[in-house]
């Protein structure tokens, strides 16, 4: 557990010589997304699709981000830099921090990572709490929204020519 503290700890020390604008950029909201709308119990959010994927908003530990919603990811993943961020703003401590793993990526590659435990998910009003997430050991992994996030908020309806999400 102290060499995956000691990871977060090099990170943090090597973003912090990234200019704040391009974190602010990188990481909270790389691509504008719209606000949520609610209708009854129904919370339905825009998507934005760019570059063939659709993005959706997501508050990870109170942190504002765009995830890719990734049907075919098996969980929640961010990478080193959003890891370190969240460390950062004292959101992610060593306590979060379950175990190493190994991934396979959609090419079928193999990296390592770690699993860690993320206090909060929240999309629109919905929020999960506890949630099992992993940090993927690349600066440019992307943020993947997966299955067991889809799984925990329950029904879950996607409307493509709408371009929006619904989580009842």
């Amino acid at each position: 557990m102290k060499k995956i503290w000691i990871v977060f700890i090099s990170i943090s020390i090597l973003s912090s010589c990234m200019s704040r604008s391009a974190q602010k950029m990188d990481i909270l909201n790389p691509i504008p997304l719209p606000q949520s709308e609610r209708s009854s119990s129904k919370i339905t959010i825009e998507m934005v699709k760019k570059d063939g994927v659709y993005y959706i908003p997501v508050d990870i530990n109170g942190v504002g981000m765009s995830f890719i919603f990734d049907t075919g990811a098996s969980n929640i993943s961010i990478s080193e830099v959003e890891a370190n961020y969240l460390v950062k703003q004292g959101t992610l401590t060593q306590e979060d921090i379950i175990g190493n793993a190994k991934f396979s990526d959609a090419n079928g590659d193999i990296s390592d990572g770690t699993i860690i435990r993320l206090k909060s998910v929240k999309i629109g009003q919905k929020e999960l709490r506890n949630v099992e997430a992993s940090i993927v050991h690349s600066q440019k992994a992307p943020l993947l929204l997966g299955q067991s996030a889809f799984e925990r908020f329950g029904k879950v309806s996607v409307d493509y020519k709408k371009q929006t999400i619904s989580f009842e």
